[in-house]
């Protein structure tokens, strides 16, 4: 199982989310996938894990369950939803805390477990570039920095070794920062770009 991709999907008994389930193995994922009904099946790259995704406790059982057999998490597709075909005038309290039960308050736990094994795993650049593809259509931009030791809080007596750790010979500033985000912030045509700003600290890994 060394070195393959693992993508969680919500949802992913019937309709988009059992495609996904589909189309992640054929790119070579192994899939945890998650839903009320999912009942387990041959592949033994698919682990079918049956909870309410409006539990919490469904999102650990589901973080722990990929972590443990698969080791690791790559991707999370949030595609557990529920539509109420009502005018919004005509629903009940019951319609309106299924919808945000479901399709809000559903992914928030599992999103926060899966992103920070994604950080554990160094997955962050991961989750830009794929968000910067999600969301280009609709204007939507992704880019992350990645900093280097940067002079804020840092005790004193450390900043000489710790400036040692940056080819450059010196700690950050708080401005080489703000000009980086500025910089993104103002570049329309960019997206899915993981600045360094870091004085060649990664260059010289």
């Amino acid at each position: 199982m060394p070195g393959k991709k693992v993508a969680v999907i919500t949802g992913a008994s019937q309709g988009i989310g059992a495609a996904l389930v589909a189309a992640y193995r054929k790119l070579g994922y192994a899939v945890v996938a998650m839903s009320r009904s999912i009942a387990p099946g041959a592949d033994p790259d698919v682990l079918a894990v049956r909870g309410d995704v409006v539990d919490p406790a469904t999102a650990e059982r589901v973080a722990a369950a990929a972590i443990e057999r698969f080791g690791r998490i790559d991707t999370l597709v949030n595609n557990a939803g529920v539509f109420i075909a009502k005018p919004f005038t005509e629903y009940t309290r019951d319609d309106y805390e299924a919808v945000t039960g479901v399709n809000l308050t559903g992914s928030f736990r599992i999103t926060q477990l899966a992103v920070e094994q994604m950080l554990r795993q160094g997955g962050l650049q991961s989750a830009t570039k794929a968000l910067a593809i999600e969301y280009a259509a609709r204007g939507i931009r992704s880019n992350a920095v990645a900093l280097g030791v940067i002079k804020t809080s840092n005790p004193a007596a450390y900043e000489d070794s710790l400036a040692r750790l940056h080819p450059l010979g010196r700690l950050g500033e708080i401005s080489d920062v703000v000009d980086a985000i500025v910089y993104l912030e103002n570049a329309p045509f960019v997206t899915g770009e993981i600045l360094h700003v870091d004085g060649g600290k990664s260059a010289g890994h």
